[in-house]
């Protein structure tokens, strides 16, 4: 990935200006209406003591909350190997953290209001083991949960702030009017441009590294919590990992459209090049693949150890009405875009990139469906699959729209700093923020 290095810097106004563009009304319009609509259709499922309406709120929130987090998580990583080549593009996919206040907001509705509807051994915890009884006990179960996701979303939105604010510092009108309180509080303090290149990178470095323990963490728990612990008598030490790598997986697809939509939005082909289309183009490839191993290996090791409390779970998604559907994922998420990315020319091609992205977005989504799914209703002749799972769907993804164009636009749409500050690269041999020398060794 080392065709984006060694490049001149921009000019500064040049990038404020080409990013200066907003969205298309529309777009936000869409969304405020798919969120009225999705979240209109749950409150009534909720209000009239609908199961099912809990249940699809749950492994929506599952699928859009990973793969917002998962975004901030590849950011912080191009922090901690000081990666150059993301400089351009990474905007795009620091602007999907504006989901995570409403996902905290979503997981206390589903924890504190909700348990009854959404964790099927709420009312019938006495029944289980004593082990399960203490891990699932009620309270100990929701500050788990709750706090886990508080201290993960906590961190990447002070990643963000971190990043944000520089550029808010050199481009303090590179937004909306809505949003120039934000930016003025933003940029108070904002000193000498070194300076704060230098203690925001050696702020970020610490902040990226908690986030990493945080966000591995984290997320095998509230895989656990809120998908394994649906089905209370399974349990894989894998679990946690194969799901927040889905999500990963998604948070990359999706950056590869959004980086291609962005460029013809803005016009900014000297900014975004398809250099960058082959780089993300080639992490889509190569976490697919890992994607692909981690669940297969999840499968073998559950297979060939034969213990009827782990078996169950697979034979379940494998029978009954979940046999199609457990085979789409593998088909959607793995078999087509590993196949189809292979060569070159398939990561740089709009219609092929666009089409293995859906495909990879759409086998995760139904993944999460079956994680949830059949624990609940076990083996049926007919998935329940209708209103209720597509309109609230719908209403998630209103959201994540609202939540993503109202970040883009309210903030510039480029690192204008790390592309146009004479002092850039010197992050590559970091310095102490306060005396302005060179560290010893790298921090």
């Amino acid at each position: 990935m080392s065709a984006q290095e060694g490049m001149s810097a921009p000019n500064r106004e040049r990038v404020v200006a080409t990013g200066a563009r907003a969205l298309p009304g529309w777009i936000r319009q869409l969304s405020v209406g798919l969120a009225v609509m999705g979240m209109s259709l749950f409150a009534y499922g909720a209000v009239t003591g609908n199961d099912r309406a809990w249940h699809a709120f749950q492994f929506n929130w599952l699928f859009f909350t990973i793969v917002s987090s998962a975004a901030v998580m590849f950011v912080a990583v191009q922090r901690i190997t000081t990666a150059r080549w993301s400089r351009g593009v990474i905007r795009f996919l620091e602007g999907y953290v504006a989901f995570l206040p409403f996902a905290w907001l979503a997981l206390v509705l589903m924890v504190f209001v909700g348990k009854g509807h959404v964790y099927p051994w709420w009312n019938t915890l006495g029944e289980l083991g004593p082990e399960k009884q203490l891990y699932l006990g009620h309270q100990f179960f929701a500050l788990r949960s709750v706090g886990v996701f508080t201290v993960l979303c906590a961190l990447q939105l002070w990643y963000v702030w971190t990043s944000v604010r520089l550029d808010v510092g050199v481009a303090p009108e590179g937004g909306a009017s809505w949003a120039t309180a934000i930016r003025a509080r933003m940029r108070a303090a904002f000193g000498e441009e070194r300076r704060e290149l230098h203690s925001t990178h050696s702020l970020q470095g610490r902040i990226a590294v908690f986030m990493a323990i945080a966000f591995g963490f984290g997320w095998c728990v509230l895989a656990w919590d809120q998908s394994m612990s649906l089905d209370p008598h399974f349990f894989s030490t894998m679990y946690g990992w194969q799901v927040f790598m889905g999500g990963w997986l998604v948070a990359l697809m999706t950056f590869s459209v959004l980086v291609r939509f962005w460029r013809n939005r803005l016009g900014a082909e000297d900014l975004v090049t398809e250099a960058h289309y082959h780089d993300i183009g080639k992490l889509c490839f190569g976490f697919t693949a890992f994607w692909g191993y981690i669940t297969f290996a999840q499968f073998l090791v559950i297979w060939y150890g034969n213990m009827p409390e782990e078996t169950h779970f697979f034979t379940q998604r494998l029978t009954h009405a979940w046999t199609n559907w457990t085979v789409a994922i593998v088909v959607l998420a793995f078999v087509l875009p590993f196949f189809g990315l292979l060569s070159i020319k398939a990561k740089l091609f709009a219609p092929t990139m666009l089409l293995f992205a859906a495909c990879s977005t759409l086998g995760i989504w139904i993944q999460r469906y079956i994680e949830v799914y059949p624990s609940v209703y076990g083996a049926v002749s007919n998935a329940p699959f209708g209103v209720w799972e597509v309109g609230i769907a719908l209403g998630f993804l209103g959201v994540w729209g609202f939540s993503y164009s109202s970040f883009m636009d309210a903030f510039p749409k480029f690192r204008v700093f790390l592309l146009t500050s004479p002092y850039r690269d010197e992050v590559q041999v970091p310095v102490d923020p306060k005396t302005m020398e060179p560290l010893p060794a790298h921090e």
